[in-house]
């Protein structure tokens, strides 16, 4: 039993002494990324985009009759300035087009009417067809983050930002089948923007990998003017192709 003892009592001598040596050992300490030593003059960092998704309307009236593939479609060149502490964050501003196609069914949509713009039910006319389009000059400005700030085609991204846009276009484009006076098989096309609100503005969010991303905007002004139509708000989400 003495020799157990004994034995112990060396054992713990011998851990407590190497305990201690192992605390007198220096720690290795992680070392921190020299972001300084990059290259970033070359590298490729969104500068092209390219956007379509599906859009629509929030708040629509119930009398409003929405239908088919509305859509948007833009395309940007941004000019990309990373943070010197940490490139990989980075804003983004740039500049651009971009377009809302919505589409209607069995629905009049006059743009050229006296007081506002008209839009409804329509159970007559046999349209094959309509839409109401609005185009824009726009500003987007994004704060991005990606995981791989020397080659933003490749890693993970994600932005966050909001864009200005100042109206250029609004028309109403229909293939009508048969109107209310018997003609049929034409094309309806009808353009004016004075109804429309003339700048907008909205919020915007991007994530996803390398050259894809899935994006999501929220206009935050109303489509149309004050008592010149109903005061819808425009949103969008769908896929951006990026690169350069």
């Amino acid at each position: 039993m003495k020799h157990c003892l004994s034995v112990c009592l060396l054992l713990a001598f011998f851990a407590s002494a190497q305990a201690q040596q192992l605390d007198s050992l220096p720690v290795a300490q992680p070392k921190k990324k020299d972001w300084s030593k990059l290259d970033l003059s070359q590298r490729s960092a969104d500068h092209l985009m390219l956007q379509f998704g599906y859009a629509g309307w929030m708040k629509t009236p119930d009398t409003i009759n929405t239908g088919g593939f509305s859509r948007s479609f833009n395309i940007y060149f941004f000019f990309d300035f990373p943070f010197k502490s940490n490139p990989r964050l980075s804003v983004g501003l740039g500049a651009g087009y971009g377009s809302d196609n919505i589409f209607f069914k069995k629905t009049l949509v006059d743009i050229k009417s006296g007081t506002a713009v008209i839009i409804r039910k329509d159970t007559i006319t046999q349209y094959k067809k309509l839409k109401l389009q609005t185009g824009y000059i726009e500003i987007p400005l994004e704060l991005r983050y990606s995981t791989n700030p020397e080659n933003m085609n490749k890693g993970f991204k994600f932005a966050i930002g909001a864009k200005v846009g100042l109206l250029v276009d609004g028309k109403v484009k229909a293939k009508i089948d048969r109107d209310a006076a018997g003609n049929s098989g034409y094309i309806y096309k009808e353009k004016e923007t004075k109804y429309f609100q003339t700048s907008r503005v909205a919020g915007i969010v991007r994530v996803g990998y390398g050259n894809f991303t899935v994006f999501g905007s929220y206009t935050l002004t109303t489509y149309f003017k004050e008592g010149a139509g109903p005061a819808v708000k425009p949103w969008s989400i769908g896929l951006s192709l990026s690169g350069l």
